[in-house]
């Protein structure tokens, strides 16, 4: 557009040149005829003279033409040049192809004369506004270009996923988030090909075109992973609908907590019914009929464990409820581990004699005393022992030791018993897990022992660990953290 424009002005001027000069030339050239018409007998003299003016007159052309194609050139520099470097530079902002813009001058360095002449001339007007456009519009980008910048920062350090699709359905935008919550390749950069990847119907024109549509949820398993995925239609300046941005959360461990949450209620539900079942149906047996006094007796024994039974597990319950809101009043104190061991395994020698099992307890000399809350410490051991004793057979061994090592105190307890299968083993500090549920239930337990230690030592700072072969025995192995001020008294 610019180079038309400037031919046109170098033509105009190359015109009114040549009607000038053809002007001057025939107006010559008359004055000229009209003194030959009236000295006729000095026409041979004229003659040369004619000759001449006419090669002035085909110079004067000549160097007119040359002046005004000077002046063409000089106009073009001073107007036409500045404002089609503006045009130029708004084009490659606008196209988003440079932030850089170019102060828009009137030409060369102005002379002595130049500075001394009285400023406002139209061009002078005009390239002054032009330069402070051009000052604001440099200042403008540079904050667009920040916010860009941080957009992009955030973007791409979510942990939620985000991808943006123009209304043609391909991918404008995508964060490494994304990419890996729904497993994407380089290759998959449209709405289409993202989603049926992973099996999700849904259609992109629905979302974008149905009327009140505001946005919509999805919750899909993507191997091991469960994410949600909203998507929301996003408008242009004039209302109409120009894509549609998915975010896309991974809710994995919400999944697994609600379930935990569902299989919990559900458990406390089955545990309490039963021996509430049991109570009132030999309740009820009793006040039907007469019975001797040996059925009584077993009616009323039965009564009393299944009332036992459930207020174990009330118990137990309202514990674990304590821990898990840190509503537990712990008496911290310093206390040798080795001694208490020793006053738990007699607590509980009855109960392994009754089976004929031998039950050992080693403590070694350099134990530092242990600072922590020696109550919860000693529920703990004693439901480590018990279990030890329930699920060990008669004439079985459980051995107690008792040590110090990496500024941990320590007490391991080794049976021989049946073992947990190695497929329970990572379950077995999980509320309600039980390996065997019927021997579980016909020995009392209520599913909660091993869940409640693990909540103990970990409140103590401490850890507790289970290693076992099934069939051959366990070995669970509880850590407690030793002061250096107390080890360094120990030593």
């Amino acid at each position: 557009m610019m180079k038309s424009v400037q031919a046109k002005v170098i033509l105009m001027f190359f015109i009114i040149g040549i009607i000038i000069i053809l002007g001057i030339g025939f107006f010559s050239i008359r004055i000229a005829e009209q003194k030959l018409g009236n000295i006729e007998n000095m026409a041979k003299v004229l003659n040369s003279e004619i000759s001449q003016i006419k090669i002035l007159i085909l110079i004067s052309i000549l160097v007119f033409s040359c002046i005004m194609l000077i002046m063409s050139a000089f106009v073009i520099k001073v107007l036409v040049k500045p404002v089609n470097n503006l045009i130029k530079n708004a084009q490659k902002v606008a196209e988003g192809s440079s932030t850089e813009l170019i102060t828009v001058k009137n030409g060369k360095k102005k002379s002595k004369k130049q500075k001394r002449r009285k400023k406002g001339t139209e061009i002078d007007s005009l390239t002054n506004v032009i330069e402070i456009m051009t000052g604001e519009l440099k200042q403008n980008l540079v904050e667009v270009n920040r916010q860009k910048r941080e957009i992009e920062t955030i973007l791409l350090h979510m942990t939620d996923g985000i991808i943006a699709f123009n209304v043609k359905g391909m991918v404008t935008h995508i964060n490494p988030a994304a990419r890996e919550l729904l497993n994407l390749s380089e290759n998959d950069d449209s709405f289409e090909k993202i989603f049926n990847k992973i099996n999700l119907d849904i259609s992109m024109e629905k979302i974008m075109y149905l009327e009140n549509w505001t946005a919509s949820e999805q919750r899909v398993c993507i191997g091991e992973k469960t994410v949600n995925i909203f998507f929301a239609p996003y408008k242009d300046e004039n209302k109409l609908s120009s894509g549609i941005i998915a975010v896309i959360q991974d809710i994995t461990e919400h999944v697994k907590l609600d379930n935990m949450r569902k299989e919990f209620v559900a458990n406390v539900s089955h545990e309490l019914k039963t021996p509430i079942t049991s109570i009132i149906g030999y309740a009820d047996t009793l006040a039907d009929g007469e019975y001797d006094k040996e059925t009584q007796d077993r009616f009323l024994n039965v009564i009393s464990s299944e009332g036992n039974r459930m207020a174990n597990l009330v118990s137990d319950l309202l514990t674990l409820s304590r821990y898990d809101t840190n509503r537990v009043v712990r008496e911290i104190t310093e206390f040798d581990l080795g001694e208490l061991a020793k006053q738990c395994q007699l607590k509980l020698d009855i109960e392994a004699g009754k089976k004929n099992q031998k039950m050992e307890c080693y403590v070694t000399a350099d134990v530092p005393p242990v600072k922590a809350d020696k109550n919860g410490i000693e529920r703990v051991i004693l439901n480590v022992l018990s279990n030890a004793i329930k699920y060990t057979k008669e004439n079985g061994e459980i051995k107690i030791y008792v040590g110090f090592v990496y500024n941990d105190a320590y007490i391991k307890i080794i049976d021989n018993g049946i073992g947990i299968p190695e497929q329970d083993l990572g379950r077995v500090f999980e509320r309600f897990y039980r390996v065997d549920k019927a021997r579980s239930r016909e020995m009392g337990g209520t599913g909660l022992g091993l869940a409640i230690a693990k909540e103990i030592i970990e409140q103590n700072n401490g850890s507790i660990d289970i290693k076992s072969i099934f069939g051959k025995g366990t070995e669970v192995v509880i850590r407690i953290p030793v002061e250096k001020t107390n080890k360094k008294e120990g030593e």
